[in-house]
């Protein structure tokens, strides 16, 4: 009815209106839900490392592949279908296929503390896990191993760092510095949608023509005072043309909700989430990168209404694509080029 329509009308433009939960993430930024931790291992030294969600009450997973070359652990019992519903942790590592050995380390610190899903012999922790490539950048060939994911866990804390740390240590973003991102917003029911991200991809976060990034318009107003002055910027077309050897590029998200998305639901949050990806990065999801999303829900399962689902996942998209974009304004060279260098006329 027109009664209705004007209602819903009403409720997306108040939906619209709604203020970012993370204005300036900065490290280190205060995560929105309790139950969530997020650790890094950092090796500077081999341009490497690994980067934790932590959940020690369990939350319903889900992921969406979209890159053709995904390295992962544990994907398939994401599938709503399958019988597992919650994850103890979640892993996005470097370190290409060597890294998922990280996952074991995980393994070890939750099963420590009695951790996982409850089984005759105790209860197994279950920690999905993707990687991305990262080898050859470091000056010392150490893919994170056990003892990395280890430290990575007992470093999880209720704050997170973003910029050239964990996963993003040695992370290139269509040949600038990559990372980690982070970025969220809360709706006016009281949930809040985060989404964190890893960014080594092939695409560029920014336009060639003209340096400016494709999801500026995503950033807030505090967060827009960190992007750089682009006067000296050498523009060229965009060929789609990489010099580089392709099959070394990976974008990793994950998006978390406090809202009791059902397993069905929060793949559907993963899937409208990828969006964020494409309106950051050009080309995504490629024959030549594993670029995937997983969703984690905190709640306890029992589903949402399809409204309250697409605003969350139209959130998420939002939230990945200005996670994206934080990601190369924070990032730190590390011996790699940046955006900000390349923005100064100084190259990629």
């Amino acid at each position: 009815s027109l009664a209705l329509l004007d209602e819903l009308g009403a409720k997306g433009k108040k939906c619209a209106d709604l203020w970012a939960i993370f204005q300036l993430f900065a490290p280190p930024g205060k995560l929105p839900f309790l139950g969530l931790k997020v650790g890094h291992f950092t090796d500077p030294k081999a341009l490497t490392g690994c980067t934790i969600l932590l959940l020690e009450e369990g939350a319903v997973g889900a992921v969406d592949v979209r890159g053709a070359a995904p390295g992962t652990r544990e994907t398939d019992l994401l599938s709503p279908e399958n019988t597992v519903e919650r994850v103890q942790a979640l892993l996005l590592t470097g370190g290409s296929a060597f890294g998922l050995g990280a996952a074991e380390g995980v393994v070890r610190y939750l099963r420590e503390r009695g951790l996982g899903f409850p089984t005759p012999a105790g209860p197994v922790p279950i920690v999905p896990a993707a990687v991305l490539y990262d080898l050859g950048r470091g000056g010392a060939f150490r893919p994170p191993d056990p003892e990395a994911g280890y430290l990575a866990a007992e470093a999880a804390r209720e704050e997170v760092a973003e910029g050239s740390v964990g996963a993003g240590t040695g992370a290139l973003a269509g040949g600038v510095k990559g990372g980690v991102g982070a970025a969220g917003y809360r709706l006016e029911e009281g949930y809040a949608v985060y989404a964190l991200v890893a960014v080594n991809s092939l695409g560029r976060p920014f336009d060639p023509r003209t340096g400016r990034l494709y999801a500026e318009a995503f950033l807030t107003e505090e967060e827009r005072a960190l992007l750089p002055d682009l006067t000296r910027y050498r523009g060229e077309e965009e060929a789609y043309r990489y010099p580089f050897l392709p099959g070394q590029s990976t974008t990793l998200g994950a998006v978390v909700t406090d809202a009791p998305l059902t397993k069905a639901q929060a793949r559907r949050l993963a899937i409208m989430a990828q969006d964020g990806i494409a309106r950051a990065i050009r080309p995504a999801h490629t024959p030549l990168d594993g670029d995937l999303v997983f969703a984690l829900a905190l709640g306890e399962g029992r589903g949402v209404d399809p409204y309250l689902l697409l605003r969350l996942g139209a959130y998420a998209a939002d939230a990945l694509a200005r996670a994206i974009a934080r990601v190369v304004l924070l990032a730190e060279g590390l011996g790699l080029p940046t955006y900000r260098e390349l923005a100064a006329g100084e190259g990629a």
